[in-house]
């Protein structure tokens, strides 16, 4: 997926914390836990539960969130479907990584083994 440099700057400038409690809200109302939610968070970009606070609390922007992680090197291996694109298609790397984010949170919310969503 090529996308628009308008679409791009849009997701850059989203802040995580107004996301934040929506990823909770849908693991939650499907049965799993915040804990489960950091531990996809913390596997994704090496953000323990003190780092991730500190990035809700200052209000960082995805590229803010992105730029201070250290992305998983299994990343890659996250495939499939969000928000009617294949993440593995998305060619706009700040773009990729929220949709790698998403996608995982949907997989926790759909009930996935968490080994399975960690790519282990």
């Amino acid at each position: 997926m090529v996308t628009t440099p308008e679409h791009d700057a849009k997701i850059a400038r989203i802040t995580f914390s107004s996301v934040y409690p929506h990823y909770v809200s849908k693991v939650e109302t499907k049965g799993r836990t915040k804990e489960e939610l950091h531990e996809v968070i913390y596997w994704l970009t090496g953000f323990d539960a003190e780092r991730l606070q500190s990035l809700i609390d200052s209000k960082a922007t995805f590229q803010t969130f992105f730029r201070e992680a250290t992305l998983n090197p299994n990343a890659r291996l996250i495939t499939g479907t969000i928000c009617g694109y294949r993440v593995e298609n998305i060619t706009t790397p700040l773009t990729q990584q929220v949709r790698y984010l998403d996608k995982l949170i949907d997989e926790l919310a759909k009930g996935k083994l968490m080994k399975k969503i960690l790519r282990k």
